[in-house]
């Protein structure tokens, strides 16, 4: 922090970047260092260009907040560039955000640490070439029960994402999700109530805020993840209490187990017998007026000003 107490912090929010992911990045920016402003802080925001290291070097700033959605943003690289600048920054280091980013790894943690998750298969686009798909895609369906998830192995904002219902939408599905990413992960649908739970740790350990349910008309794709009226919220979600505590302590557990810092987001299903699904996590967790976090935050009756600049002075401590 700066040398005389009473000066705001400053903070140095990353956003924006070459991802599909770009304009929630930037969203998500915004929206931050208004809340920042408003709490008293400093915060100013930079695009991820050629100039990043020597601005860095040359404002010092006592915190930087990377906000940087997809790959460059979420899979460690951007972190380890921090950490080789010497600057402090808010959430996950490279290896937490490395677990985290890549969906297959994250969940093989979770399920060694006694998580459920749904039944998978990951598959890289260069086996589909060498053994055929028809021949690959074939082995999937007798292994895995319809319906199935097609995604991106590392991605988000459900970008490159397929529902497949019928053995014949598969294929369709694959090449979707190989336009977001070079290997995809096929999982057994769950049915029930798809929640989003963030956890926030200001220095006294990791809780969860309450879990927001999302309920959509369609699937939770893209457009109904950043466009206002294709997607209900209910916050706190519409479930009994001991359920409500289970998705909680799953939400927890994956900040815990993948080695996360003060915040996070798990999404997650629970199912009609009321057990928490592990399906992924997010070390930076979109901030934009429709995003699942500030929603978390409001339904704790939290002020997001107050808690951002919380978060900031605890990323700013290292």
């Amino acid at each position: 922090m700066s040398e005389h107490s009473a000066d705001p912090l400053d903070v140095f929010i990353l956003a924006g970047g070459l991802s599909h992911e770009r304009e929630v990045s930037v969203r998500s920016g915004r929206r931050v260092a208004e809340a920042l402003r408003a709490a008293g802080a400093s915060a100013t925001v930079h695009d991820l260009d050629a100039g990043l290291l020597e601005h860095l070097q040359q404002a010092r700033p006592d915190v930087v907040w990377p906000l940087l959605h997809g790959s460059t943003g979420e899979d460690g690289a951007v972190r380890d560039l921090l950490s080789l600048a010497d600057v402090a920054f808010v959430g996950s280091d490279s290896a937490g955000a490395r677990s985290t980013w890549f969906k297959p790894v994250a969940k093989s943690l979770m399920e060694r640490a006694g998580a459920r998750t749904p039944a998978s298969v990951t598959l890289p686009q260069s086996l589909f070439r060498q053994v055929g798909a028809a021949a690959v895609l074939g082995r999937v369906l007798e292994r895995l029960p319809l319906p199935l998830v097609v995604k991106p192995a590392a991605g988000g904002s459900a970008l490159g994402v397929t529902v497949v219902t019928e053995a014949a939408e598969l294929p369709q599905a694959m090449v979707h999700c190989f336009s977001y990413g070079e290997t995809a992960l096929i999982e057994q649908a769950i049915q029930g109530r798809e929640l989003a739970v963030s956890v926030i740790d200001t220095g006294d350990g990791p809780r969860a805020l309450p879990a927001v349910e999302i309920v959509t008309d369609g699937p939770y794709d893209y457009d109904a993840r950043y466009n206002a009226g294709r997607t209900e919220y209910f916050a706190p979600a519409r479930l009994t209490p001991e359920q409500l505590d289970a998705a909680h302590r799953l939400a927890v557990l994956a900040h815990q187990q993948l080695g996360l810092a003060q915040l996070s987001r798990t999404d997650l299903i629970v199912d009609d017998a009321g057990t928490p699904w592990f399906l992924e996590s997010n070390v930076a967790p979109g901030m934009t007026e429709t995003s699942l976090f500030p929603q978390a935050v409001h339904a704790a009756g939290l002020s997001t000003d107050a808690l951002y600049l919380d978060l900031a002075r605890e990323g700013a401590r290292g």
